[in-house]
């Protein structure tokens, strides 16, 4: 049951940033464009939480998927200051 929770929050994050391009590609509103951004690290986030607990449960990727999430949600931040105005 966890591997199946870990595979869909994945497939769910990867699907709003493909939503989120499509929007910013018709409409052209930067906010779309980092909140697209944000969302692809969330999802490889997510990728590496399945790798990490599913795939190959003997290696800690922990510190990669912090540093990955970190890194998503200030690109979120970001654009939100930047072209939230």
């Amino acid at each position: 049951m966890p591997t199946l929770v870990y595979a869909l929050c994945a497939i769910t994050a990867l699907l709003c940033a493909g939503l989120l391009l499509r929007a910013y590609r018709q409409t052209r509103v930067r906010l779309l464009f980092w909140s697209c951004l944000g969302f692809i690290g969330l999802g490889l986030s997510n990728v590496l939480m399945f790798t990490d607990f599913v795939i190959v449960p003997d290696t800690d990727l922990s510190l990669v998927r912090a540093v990955m999430t970190c890194v998503s949600l200030s690109v979120l931040l970001f654009g939100l200051l930047w072209d939230g105005s």
